[in-house]
C-alpha cells in the first residue's frame, strides 16, 4: 500500500466514526422528527394516522405558538445584550485595568456554569419564592410593609424573572472567552494610542472591539441558538410555561404536547419549526453581524 492510501485510510479512520455517531445522534433524530411530524400519533400507540401536513396547519393557527415564538426572541434578545455587554465590561476590565485578583474573578464568574442548569433554576425559584425569597426579604427593608410579590406566579414579572438568572449563569464562558481575546492584542498598539492621545474609550472602540469581533460574534450567535433549543430546561424547571403561557417558550411547548398532552406528531412538528427558525435566525445574525477586513484595522 502506498503512503498516500495510507495516508487517506488514516484520515478516515478518524472521519468515519466522527460521521456515524453524527448521523446516530443528529442526522437520524431530525430526519425521523420531520417523518412523525407528518402523522397523527401518541407517542406510545402501534398505529400511526398519516395526515400530512395537518399539524403544521394547525401549528400555524396556534396561538400560543406565536406567543412561544415571541418569548424566546425575548429570551434571545436580552441575553444577548445582557451577557455580551457584561461579559465584554468585565474582561476589559480585568485584562486592561488591571485588577487585583484576576484569576479569582475568572473563577467567580465562570462558578455558574459548572453548576446544572436544574440546580440554578431550583436556587432562582427560592430565591423569587414570595414567602421565604431573599429578594423579597431585601425589597421589604426598604418598605413599611413586607413585600409578597410573586415574581414568577404573575405574567408581568415571570419571564423578566427568567431573563435575569439566565444571563447570570451564562456570562462566565463568554467572559473567558473574550478574556482570551483581548489577551492576543499586541500591547503595543494600546501603547502607540496612548502616545497619539487616544483615551480608554477611543482605545476600546478603535482597538478592542474590532480585534476581538470574531470572538463577540461567535458570543451572540451561540447564545441565540443555544436560547432558541436549550432555554426550555430552565422555563420547565422556574415556572413550566405558566402562568397562563405566559412564560411558555418552544421547547416547553414542545415538551407539553409530546409528553404531557400525548401528541408527538403535533409536537414534532413544533421541533421542526424549531430547527428552521434556528437555521433562519442563525443565517440573519451571520449576515448583519459581518463586517470587511478593512473594518478591523
Amino acid at each position: 500500500m502506498s503512503n498516500t492510501n495510507k495516508r487517506r485510510w488514516f484520515i478516515l479512520s478518524f472521519l468515519i466514526p466522527t460521521f456515524l455517531f453524527f448521523a446516530m445522534f443528529t442526522i437520524y433524530p431530525i430526519a425521523r422528527g420531520m417523518y412523525i411530524s407528518l402523522f397523527d400519533w401518541s407517542g406510545s400507540s402501534a398505529f400511526m394516522t398519516y395526515i400530512g401536513f395537518q399539524n403544521f396547519v394547525e401549528l400555524i393557527k396556534d396561538p400560543i405558538l406565536w406567543k412561544s415564538i415571541t418569548n424566546d426572541y425575548f429570551l434571545v434578545a436580552g441575553k444577548v445584550i445582557g451577557i455580551v455587554v457584561l461579559a465584554t465590561f468585565f474582561a476589559v476590565a480585568v485584562t486592561r485595568f488591571k485588577l487585583r485578583g484576576a484569576k479569582f474573578y475568572r473563577i467567580v464568574f465562570f462558578m455558574p456554569n459548572i453548576i446544572s442548569v436544574v440546580v440554578i433554576g431550583v436556587l432562582w425559584r427560592f430565591i423569587y419564592n414570595p414567602n421565604i425569597g431573599i429578594l423579597n426579604s431585601l425589597l421589604s427593608v426598604f418598605t413599611d410593609e413586607p413585600v409578597r410579590t410573586p415574581w414568577l406566579g404573575q405574567a408581568e414579572t415571570a419571564l423578566w424573572s427568567i431573563l435575569w438568572p439566565s444571563i447570570w449563569a451564562g456570562i462566565g464562558f463568554y467572559f473567558l472567552l473574550l478574556v482570551a481575546a483581548i489577551l492576543t492584542i499586541p500591547t503595543s498598539l494600546y501603547e502607540a494610542a496612548e502616545i497619539d492621545g487616544a483615551s480608554e474609550g477611543r482605545q476600546f472602540w478603535s482597538i478592542t472591539v474590532p480585534l476581538i469581533w470574531e470572538q463577540i460574534k461567535v458570543s451572540i450567535l451561540h447564545i441565540a441558538i443555544t436560547t432558541l433549543n436549550g432555554s426550555f430546561v430552565m422555563v420547565w424547571i422556574m415556572t413550566e410555561g405558566g402562568p397562563d403561557n405566559a412564560t411558555q417558550v418552544m421547547g416547553s411547548y414542545l415538551y407539553q404536547m409530546g409528553f404531557k398532552q400525548f401528541h408527538m406528531g403535533y409536537a414534532s412538528a413544533i421541533g421542526v419549526f424549531i430547527l428552521a427558525i434556528s437555521l433562519i435566525t442563525t443565517l440573519v445574525l451571520q449576515r448583519l453581524l459581518r463586517r470587511d477586513e478593512t473594518q478591523l484595522s
